[in-house]
């Protein structure tokens, strides 16, 4: 046994993750009772010289052991903590069938479990990013008193937004989590299907097939969940019960979140943010330069995570930062310490797009649209941005995306002065389409002196029959929510925004014709005005902090 607790310890510091001094044992497979005779499965992390620890409450549907159970069991155990790490319904040995995003009864039915346990110690936090911070907060506002404290990274109470970004369909990420999840069956398995989930997925995209037979020619099988996305809007009751932000402002343990700007979920996972502050709590935010598995993010997390729990379970708070709110700065390449977001003292200022491919601060000018055409068949494509898995990098230079004829960019002159934007970003358009179902993607990059046009953060939006309606010449005012941004352009640096129709495979392309996605097959091109004149003055919103 001292062997095996030597190379737990071994790998967590190969993980490079802070050992704590305490020794840990483990009891494997704990049979855990939910309400319709299933049984889970679960790890029992205990530090071997603390009597009746607070527990920090893991559920996966990624398996308990390998990296999972080190970074979640081992690791907490050993700095004086209880860690009970869970296998959710249908996978690594728990019962049942795995039912994507519907986690509240097995959740609140582990809680009781745990409550009962003789080794329970009276209070218990949970932990996790992704999947697992989502099934925190799908039991919070019922678990009781004894949840203390919430670590939630890279997640958000509902994922019904970031599926249908906009109104799009969020392709490649849901094709992703449908083959890693698929796939998740093997010990080795999470590492296996990291590497080549995004490399399937991708290859399916690209078959030009329909979108409802992608998930068969990735993962060799029809996936149900995948189906039930295609079929199933926004504002479906499918999605009622895997939505779980009308009870964020109840929730009263104190939570800790960890985002990145290049994560998937980062726009709503700020709406929660805001929902617990107008409900009157004081949770914590850091946002670093991250995507959504980004390694960096989940080593920095369980640090900071052990520095909550000792705070909420321990009365130890000595190791809280004075501000709740900690923003990495990118450009500055520096952290930054704030009371609140969005930032007391930012204000808003609308760059307006000109005529000749211009940015300003300026109204425009009468002035002619800048046309461009949307063909489906040959969809534009997106280089860099939120990912889910790192088989792109979230930042690449877009000239050569720019350089396409179906893509326009307007650019502001040399900054005579540094410009710090930090905060949420939005787009202000007034289009014509001769298509009623098309979409208009929306990107902010930043333009250094050699020409190199990094991409910052971007937005979409459907446009259907119906809201928002066209004027008189057939206009219509769109609205377009971009991720938020923590971004210093430099001076002599450049304000770039690239408008285009299409983004694909991160989102599914519009076929023109308003058939349902997932069969759609006939695809008609759309030509796009963009205007910039008095009258219908598109502009780019950006949260300006003062110097």
């Amino acid at each position: 046994m001292e062997g095996l607790g030597l190379m737990r310890r071994l790998g967590v510091s190969a993980l490079g993750l802070p050992n704590g001094p305490h020794r840990v044992t483990i009891r494997r497979d704990l049979e855990v009772p939910v309400a319709d005779g299933v049984t889970l499965l679960a790890d029992h992390y205990a530090p071997v010289d603390v009597d009746h620890a607070p527990t920090i409450l893991v559920r996966s549907p990624y398996g308990r052991r390998g990296p999972f159970g080190l970074m979640c069991g081992q690791t907490f155990a050993s700095h004086g903590f209880q860690a009970v790490v869970q296998s959710v319904r249908g996978g690594f040995g728990s019962g049942g069938v795995f039912e994507p995003l519907d986690e509240r009864e097995d959740g609140l039915a582990t809680v009781e479990w745990l409550k009962a346990q003789p080794w329970f110690g009276g209070t218990f936090a949970m932990h996790g990013p992704s999947y697992l911070g989502y099934v925190q907060w799908a039991l919070a506002a019922e678990a009781g008193p004894e949840l203390r404290a919430l670590s939630m990274q890279v997640t958000a109470s509902t994922f019904r937004d970031a599926v249908n970004v906009g109104g799009t369909f969020a392709l490649e990420s849901a094709l992703i989590w449908v083959d890693l999840t698929a796939r998740m069956k093997h010990p080795l398995s999470g590492i296996t299907t990291g590497i080549m989930s995004p490399r399937r997925a991708r290859r399916a995209t690209l078959s030009g097939r329909p979108l409802a037979e992608l998930d068969s020619l990735a993962t060799g099988t029809t996936q149900r969940f995948f189906q039930d996305l295609l079929t199933n809007g926004p504002d479906t009751p499918f999605w009622d019960k895997r939505d779980f932000s009308p009870t964020v402002s109840q929730v009263e343990a104190p939570v800790n979140m960890t985002g990145g700007w290049y994560d998937i979920f980062l726009p709503w996972q700020l709406k929660d943010y805001a929902a617990l502050r107008a409900g009157g709590h004081h949770p914590y935010l850091t946002i670093g330069p991250w995507f959504h598995a980004d390694a960096k993010m989940m080593r920095d997390s369980i640090s900071e995570s052990i520095r909550w729990f000792r705070a909420h379970l321990l009365d130890e708070p000595s190791e809280l930062r004075a501000d709740p709110v900690r923003l990495y700065v990118t450009g500055a390449g520096e952290w930054r310490d704030f009371p609140d977001w969005p930032v007391p003292g930012m204000r808003e200022e609308r760059w307006h797009l000109q005529p000749g491919g211009g940015l300003s601060p300026d109204a425009p000018p009468e002035s002619e649209p800048d046309t461009y055409r949307y063909d489906p068949a040959h969809p534009t494509p997106f280089l860099g941005g939120p990912t889910l898995l790192g088989d792109t990098r979230p930042q690449i230079d877009q000239r050569r995306l720019e350089r396409r004829r179906d893509v326009l960019t307007f650019t502001s002159e040399e900054l005579t002065e540094d410009m710090e934007v930090i905060g949420p970003v939005a787009a202000d358009l007034h289009v014509r389409s001769n298509r009623e179902h098309t979409d208009f993607v929306v990107r902010l990059c930043d333009v250094a002196p050699d020409g190199t046009s990094l991409n910052l953060c971007e937005g979409m939006r459907r446009l259907v029959p119906g809201p928002p309606e066209p004027d008189g010449d057939g206009v219509r005012h769109v609205a377009v929510e971009l991720w938020p941004v923590g971004h210093r352009f430099a001076a002599g640096h450049r304000i770039r925004l690239q408008v285009c129709s299409g983004a694909y495979p991160r989102v599914a392309r519009n076929p023109g014709t308003g058939d349902p996605i997932g069969t759609a097959t006939h695809l008609v091109a759309a030509d796009q005005e963009i205007f910039h004149a008095p009258g219908h003055p598109s502009a780019i919103v950006l949260p300006v902090l003062p110097r």
